[in-house]
């Protein structure tokens, strides 16, 4: 299968469909729990359908790329698959590019507009009449509705956990690179001790972001309902949280795959994907440290 114009066509696959039912019922399950959120349902069934689409897309992912490494270890896969796959995750990463700009978007828009015109500044400054006596500053400390919207006590501040999340995911990039010039010069065992120490930093930063959390909520008041600052701030934090556990799991999987003997200097774009990922997360984390922890 060297040849490019012997191009792999796989078997029928169940996965797809299993997919798209796993995302309908997971879409399905998180509609149905912020709505009963809003309704102040305390019986709301959301959460359990959310859970079960969830064990969904884990068979999926599970079966999918299984079938996917048996392929690659059988040899089925030409120069030209290989492309498709690097071209695959490139636009992929991409796509998770956008996802996190247009929150970063919204982080700016609020910041250099929204507030300043509510508080009377900029061409638009007659929006102040919604709360007269609004003063705009950011963090908003302040809330133009604090009925509604309580404003937090106080921030987060960047020289202490987030500072030292930022230290482990670097760190963390630097191991993973060291992991992957291992695998290079086919030296397994440095490979598996650099890869593991990726895996022990970014599971360190998973638990400091959880107490971080747990302050914001406990004594600082800060949360998803404290208004525009909290919700920017829990969207974005979050969401990269997410991407960060999404990662690491995807470097459980190639430490596995590595103890097994698995890849080669010459294949191993599998490691290769979840090294794009998770650097692709830290460069994430360095723009949020600036923008929202810092100025």
């Amino acid at each position: 299968m060297a040849a490019h114009e012997q191009y792999y066509v796989p078997a029928q696959s169940k996965w797809p469909i299993i997919a798209t039912l796993g995302l309908l019922i997971t879409v399905v399950g998180l509609g149905t729990w912020f709505n009963d959120l809003k309704a102040e349902r305390a019986d709301s069934n959301g959460p359990l359908i959310f859970f079960v689409g969830g064990l969904f897309l884990a068979y999926m992912l599970f079966g999918w790329f299984g079938t996917v490494i048996k392929e690659s270890r059988s040899g089925l896969y030409s120069p030209q698959m290989d492309l498709s796959f690097r071209w695959g995750m490139s636009w992929f990463i991409f796509s998770e590019v956008m996802f996190f700009a247009a929150f970063f978007g919204v982080l700016f828009y609020v910041r250099t507009f929204a507030g300043p015109w509510l508080g009377g500044e900029g061409d638009k400054g007659i929006a102040n009449m919604l709360w007269p006596g609004f003063e705009y500053s950011w963090p908003l400390l302040d809330t133009p509705d604090p009925k509604l919207y309580p404003a937090p006590s106080g921030i987060i501040s960047a020289w202490g956990l987030p500072l030292l999340n930022t230290v482990l995911l670097v760190s963390s990039s630097f191991t993973l690179t060291f992991a992957h010039h291992a695998l290079r010069k086919n030296q397994r065992k440095p490979l598996t001790l650099w890869l593991a120490l990726t895996l022990i930093l970014g599971a360190a930063f998973l638990v400091f972001q959880a107490e971080e959390y747990i302050h914001a909520y406990t004594e600082l008041g800060l949360t998803l309902g404290s208004g525009i600052y909290g919700a920017t701030f829990f969207m974005l934090t979050g969401f990269h949280g997410a991407h960060v556990t999404l990662g690491a799991i995807m470097l459980t999987v190639m430490l596995v795959r590595v103890m097994r003997g698995h890849f080669s200097p010459e294949h191993h774009f599998g490691f290769e994907a979840a090294a794009w990922y998770w650097h692709f997360v830290d460069v994430v984390w360095i723009g949020l440290f600036t923008f929202v922890y810092v100025l």
